[in-house]
């Protein structure tokens, strides 16, 4: 079992991702997990970014002359989601040396959902102390099963014990029980990776270290208060807030609205919690200081309560303690949610591809 957490001390777990070299087999197939649905204006953000001038991707009006009868979706942009949506497996990667073929074999539009699979083709020690050399085909797929990309490229993989963060030696990642396990054994052998870990499994006194932290950028942070109209000049403006409270800032920034940063705290959980339903309620906010773009938050959770739900049995009550530390190891922040948690079994899973 490839388990996605490891142990730090008695019901303490760090999440972890991906695997050592040593673990990647000729024959493998992994089926990551989540998918994504893009949007025309997701292409269109491609196109523009890019300085892409092929009116096919953003001129409906032209499109709709062409035998595709609507805008195309940029090949680049399904080349970064379906890479982009491997990470969790290959996420002790040093970096891609080569991309040896890609091949587009399906058109991709606004509205589509793209998966991606990846096979492992060959595996070579290179004589590297650190690394492995990895052959991989990730293919992306649409809602539909049809295979639109098949990307073949090599990939520097970390030996065990060598990736700067992920294969520290001393972590215990050899978890056997079934609820740590990062992925799920599909009947045609290929592994499915997982989303979270279900109501029975979440344990009282248990608490879950997140990684795969949330950094926030300076123009992030600007953008977010404007889209939530919170205009106060404070959020918005660093040259009102450098010149009123010039002892609070830091590297000329703005504070982070409290409003997100709880919502990019929350977000860090949903690896662990991945089977939410819903928040039912959040108390007890602490929030014991401003936040401000750049800082790198450690992120924990631990479990404090559940019962079965008396009105969804499929479902059941799980209540969590979130906190957030700074890195002088301070909390900074604070909150309880109770939350709705699928029972094994239940939910959407095998219907949807999970």
């Amino acid at each position: 079992m490839f388990s996605a957490y490891a142990k730090i001390e008695e019901n303490t777990y760090r999440e972890t991702f991906g695997l050592d070299f040593e673990q990647f087999e000729p024959g493998q197939v992994f089926r990551h997990r989540p998918g994504i649905t893009i949007s025309q204006q997701d292409n269109v953000d491609e196109a523009t970014d890019t300085m892409n001038s092929a009116q096919l991707h953003y001129d409906h009006h032209y499109a709709s002359q062409t035998e595709w009868g609507q805008c195309l979706g940029v090949s680049t942009m399904t080349l970064q989601k379906v890479i982009g949506s491997s990470w969790k497996t290959f996420a002790r990667k040093d970096r891609i040396v080569e991309f040896t073929n890609i091949a587009m074999t399906r058109p991709v539009f606004g509205g589509d959902t793209l998966y991606a699979e990846s096979e492992i083709l060959s595996v070579d020690t290179t004589g590297d102390s650190e690394c492995g050399l990895v052959t991989v085909q990730t293919r992306g797929v649409n809602q539909k099963g049809e295979v639109v990309t098949k990307v073949n490229y090599n990939i520097r993989i970390y030996k065990q014990g060598h990736h700067p963060y992920f294969g520290q030696a001393e972590l215990n990642c050899d978890l056997t029980d079934a609820k740590f396990s990062a992925y799920k054994l599909e009947e045609d052998g290929a592994l499915k990776e997982t989303v979270g870990i279900y109501f029975e499994d979440l344990l009282p006194g248990e608490t879950y270290q997140h990684a795969a932290y949330k950094i926030v950028r300076p123009e992030e942070a600007v953008e977010h208060a404007q889209r939530s109209m919170e205009w106060n000049p404070k959020y918005v403006d660093p040259s009102y807030y450098n010149e009123y409270f010039p002892d609070q800032g830091k590297d000329g920034n703005c504070p982070v609205t409290e409003a997100y940063w709880m919502g990019a705290m929350t977000a860090c959980t949903t690896r662990a919690l991945g089977r939410v339903v819903a928040n039912l309620a959040w108390k007890d906010m602490k929030l014991n200081r401003e936040l401000f773009p750049g800082e790198k938050l450690s992120v924990t959770s631990e479990i404090i309560d559940k019962r079965e739900s008396n009105s969804r049995p499929d479902q059941g009550i799980v209540t969590v303690v979130t906190r957030a530390f700074d890195k002088d190891e301070n909390e900074v922040l604070s909150f309880t949610r109770t939350l709705l948690v699928y029972r094994k079994g239940k939910g959407p899973y095998d219907k949807a591809g999970y």
